[in-house]
C-alpha cells in the first residue's frame, strides 16, 4: 500500500512541528531581552543602592537609584553632579561582602546581568563632584565656604552639617585637581570618607574619571521619594574654568 504524494502531515505531526516553532520563537524573544537589557545596562541606565550615611540628606541608607551612564559620554560631568564610581583603591574598608550561591546566587547573577540587581553597590561608591580638572579648591574662606577658583559656593541647600555649624569642611585642604581626575565630597559633609580622606592613597584622594559609572539620575525606592535627583549644578554655575593653578 502506497502513500498519495500530495497527502497532508498527520495531526500529531503539526501539532509537534508547532511546539517547536513556539519553542523556538520563545528562545528567541527571551535572547534578545537579555541582550537588549545588558546593553542598556553597560551602556544607559544602571541601578545601585546606597549602602552609607555619606550622602544623607540627600541620599539615605538602604534607597535604590538608577545612574544615567549614557548623558555624561556626551555632555560630560559638571560640578554638582551625584556621581556613582568604582573604588579607586583603598577607599572602602574591609573585604566585600561574599556572594549568595546556589539557586540564589544564579538568580542574584541573572538579575544582575540585565541590570534589576544591585548587588555590587558595596564595591562602588557615590559622591557629589565638587571639583573638575584644572580646578583650584580651598577650605574654607570666612564664611566658612569651599572657594573653587577664587568663587565661594554656597551649599547650605544640600549640606548635612551639625547644629549652628556653617563650615563646608572641619578639614582644611588647598588642591589643584589634576588632568583626567576629579574632586569628590559627601553631602553629609561630617560623616563621609570622600576625597579629603585619602590624600595619602596613590590617587592622592582624586577620582579617575575613567572609573566613574555615571550620574545619579533617579530615586526609584522608597516609593514615597521616586523621582528625578535634582543635581544642584546651579549652586557652582558662577565658577570661572580651572586653570590648573
Amino acid at each position: 500500500m502506497t502513500t498519495e504524494a500530495g497527502s497532508s502531515p498527520s495531526p500529531e505531526r503539526s501539532r509537534g512541528r508547532g511546539f517547536l516553532t513556539f519553542l523556538r520563537d520563545v528562545v528567541v524573544i527571551v535572547v534578545v531581552a537579555v541582550l537588549v537589557s545588558v546593553l542598556i545596562k553597560t551602556f544607559v541606565v544602571r541601578s545601585f543602592y546606597i549602602p552609607s550615611e555619606s550622602m544623607e540628606n540627600t541620599l539615605l541608607v538602604d534607597d535604590k537609584i538608577l545612574v544615567d551612564e549614557l548623558t555624561p559620554k556626551f555632555g560630560g560631568y559638571h560640578r554638582g553632579d551625584v556621581i556613582v564610581f568604582a573604588d579607586p583603591g583603598g577607599w572602602l574598608d574591609g573585604a566585600s561582602a561574599p556572594q549568595p550561591g546556589g539557586v540564589t546566587g544564579a538568580i542574584d547573577w541573572a538579575l544582575s546581568a540585565v541590570g534589576l540587581s544591585a548587588s555590587d553597590s558595596d564595591e562602588h561608591l557615590v559622591k557629589r563632584l565638587i571639583g573638575l580638572p584644572g580646578d583650584h579648591i580651598t577650605c574654607c574662606n570666612e564664611l566658612g565656604q569651599l572657594v573653587i577658583n577664587g568663587a565661594g559656593i554656597d551649599e547650605s541647600d544640600y549640606l548635612r552639617l551639625p547644629a549652628g555649624s556653617s563650615l563646608a569642611s572641619k578639614v582644611d585642604f588647598d588642591v589643584v585637581v589634576p588632568d583626567g581626575m576629579v574632586w569628590v565630597m559627601g553631602d553629609n559633609r561630617n560623616n563621609s570618607r570622600d576625597s579629603r580622606f585619602h590624600n595619602t592613597q596613590p590617587g592622592g584622594g582624586f577620582v579617575p574619571i575613567d572609573d566613574i559609572v555615571g550620574r545619579v539620575a533617579l530615586r526609584t525606592w522608597p516609593l514615597s521619594t521616586f523621582g528625578p535627583l535634582e543635581n544642584q549644578t546651579s549652586v557652582f554655575r558662577g565658577v570661572p574654568e580651572g586653570t590648573g593653578e
